[in-house]
């Protein structure tokens, strides 16, 4: 039986040295990082206790010892959440499934005309948006593309179209964890995980660092097929009422090189796509 508290945990433990922490390093180790001798005397909490944390069987860890372990193995604060989100299955799922995107966020999304913009779940799949992010993107076209991550990892053409793809797979990775973390009941996002798993050899080894990270903001490259490199930064935006929808926009400078090929890119799309006047967003 998977135990990812106890695989995360170790995973932290292996990146500090005693020496970081001020502790002797007692000579040769089996393992690299702190013992969990060490991390509980640093927590203040017994051995016995931390020994059953890191084994999946803390039950009712109060927040101070979650505080205490998190302090010693120097999580940042969204690590911090990830461990509390282990600790305690379920505590942030939500308690029902997403109705959808509402229609007043499709016409927001067509409303920004001028920059790519989507919204996707918190299995990275592409839900809704408009008409320039289709034409970057290409979701209508290509449906079995709308998830990210299978865009990521399974796609032959995925290093071509992302000059930094390394960067790319860590990030996509690193947020599905996340998410991972806050849906252990989700069905859907396990079989993601699993068959990605299977199927890439690069995902298996990235998932197996327990990277988390949430998505917030950042800069993307991409290569696209019409128009060329395109330079990207991109905005998260929480949907409040669908705590598990995020709107992705993405911006560039107002005269910029990019700017200019998605101004191309946004005719292009509207010539190879005729819509009907009372045309919507699509929706999956």
């Amino acid at each position: 039986m998977e135990n990812t508290l106890g695989d995360f945990l170790q995973s932290r433990r292996a990146r500090i040295q005693p020496e970081d922490v001020g502790l002797p390093p007692y000579g040769r180790r089996r393992v690299p990082g702190l013992r969990r001798e060490e991390v509980a005397q640093l927590a203040g909490v017994s051995v016995d206790y931390y020994i059953r944390l890191e084994q999946g069987r803390g039950k009712n860890v109060s927040d101070a010892v979650l505080d205490a372990v998190a302090r010693v193995l120097r999580l940042d604060p969204t690590e911090h959440e990830h461990l509390r989100d282990l600790a305690r299955p379920g505590r942030t799922a939500s308690t029902a499934p997403s109705t959808g995107v509402r229609p007043g966020v499709r016409l927001l999304l067509d409303g920004m005309a001028d920059r790519p913009a989507m919204v996707i779940d918190h299995r990275m799949e592409a839900l809704a948006w408009n008409a320039l992010g289709d034409a970057v993107h290409d979701f209508a076209g290509d449906t079995a593309g709308r998830n990210m991550p299978r865009r990521v990892f399974l796609d032959p053409q995925a290093t071509d179209i992302y000059p930094d793809w390394p960067a790319v797979a860590a990030e996509t990775v690193a947020y599905l964890r996340y998410h991972a973390g806050r849906h252990p009941d989700d069905r859907r996002l396990t079989e993601l995980v699993g068959e990605l798993s299977m199927k890439s050899e690069p995902f298996r080894r990235l998932w197996a660092d327990h990277l988390v990270r949430e998505k917030t903001y950042g800069v993307k490259r991409l290569i696209h097929p019409v128009v060329g490199e395109l330079d990207l930064a991109y905005e998260t935006l929480a949907l409040p009422g669908d705590a598990d929808l995020t709107v992705i926009i993405y911006t560039a400078p107002p005269g910029s090189p990019t700017a200019e090929r998605l101004a191309v890119l946004a005719s292009w799309h509207a010539a190879a796509h005729p819509a009907p006047a009372d045309a919507v967003t699509r929706q999956r």
